[in-house]
């Protein structure tokens, strides 16, 4: 480990420490055969970037990182590459145990990818020195800067994510436990004795739920799955949020984003499946998901539908 970065290109994390829309998490469109619809997913890709998003994060929790296999993977990170053209950074999806997850990621790097997301470790419920050593070695491998992503058994101790902020290429950590407390003790703990450029993202599923409450703890970047099939209600919350227009963010929250957070939890993996109805709900066939995730039901599909146009005559009453 390191007390800095200066060996690494600080591109991604200028780019996306005050971005100008949602950071876009684009779903992996799968065809008729269960193969990978490659074209699909640049239309999807091209549709987010022209629609405004600041970022894409492909081949992460939302694109069905754990159903890809290498060469489906290496093939969706280059498509997005290609699609963006630069005009926005590309993220990449990482996990597994330390040795897939490097092979992930050098994958990605030859794709052309910005950086990378790195997804808790397969399995294993690690001590915090282990934890750090995986994120070292997976930082180590590769040019790409490194958010980690803490969740499920990845979570981490203020002092550990100090000792990400010191290594190099770590650039972020992305929060997907909700633990506020935990979240405020570890910004306090980097800004007193880490780097002071760190960036933080609430990685909650759908995040504008909280984006507030986070807010208030001095973390404003979030994952919008949202975007992927509601655009412009995405937009107007992050305008909101980012402007301090809290009654418009309290009265999008009201009146879509918490009944749609209500619903998702109707089923399991419907942080993946219902935003791929959405998805096709507006109009892109991408398919199915994967197993072991299964489609949600009809009538949550059709509620889902209901909400979509709810989400669409709250942005038209706000003018955005």
């Amino acid at each position: 480990m390191t007390s800095g970065r200066s060996g690494r290109s600080a591109s991604l994390a200028s780019r996306l420490r005050v971005p100008s829309g949602p950071l876009f998490f684009p779903v992996t469109p799968f065809g008729p055969g269960g193969s990978v619809d490659v074209e699909a997913l640049r239309t999807h890709v091209r549709r987010g970037v022209e629609a405004g998003a600041a970022a894409v994060f492909a081949c992460c929790g939302t694109g069905e990182f754990h159903a890809l296999t290498p060469e489906e993977y290496q093939e969706c990170v280059a498509a997005a590459v290609a699609e963006t053209a630069g005009r926005v950074p590309v993220v990449a999806g990482t996990g597994y145990g330390t040795a897939l997850a490097v092979r992930y990621a050098r994958l990605a790097e030859d794709a052309g990818a910005d950086g990378l997301l790195a997804l808790p470790p397969y399995l294993v419920v690690a001590a915090q020195e282990g934890l750090l050593r995986h994120y070292a070695e997976l930082a180590a491998a590769t040019s790409l800067d490194v958010i980690v992503y803490q969740r499920d058994n990845a979570v981490f101790t203020p002092g550990t994510v100090v000792g990400l902020a010191r290594t190099e290429g770590v650039i972020g950590f992305k929060d997907g436990v909700g633990d506020l407390d935990l979240m405020q003790r570890i910004v306090s703990a980097v800004r007193t004795e880490g780097p002071g450029d760190f960036l933080y993202f609430n990685g909650l599923p759908t995040a504008e739920l909280t984006g507030l409450a986070y807010r208030g703890i001095g973390v404003s970047l979030y994952s919008s799955a949202v975007f992927c099939f509601l655009p412009d209600l995405a937009l107007a919350f992050h305008r909101a949020l980012n402007s301090g227009d809290d009654a418009t963010a309290a009265r999008l929250v009201d009146g879509f984003y918490r009944p749609f957070v209500e619903l998702r939890a109707q089923g399991r993996g419907y942080a993946v499946s219902l935003v791929k109805a959405g998805v096709r709900l507006g109009g892109l066939d991408v398919g199915g998901v994967r197993p072991p995730l299964h489609e949600p039901a009809d009538d949550h599909v059709k509620r889902l539908a209901e909400l979509i146009e709810r989400g669409r005559a709250l942005v038209a009453e706000a003018g955005a």
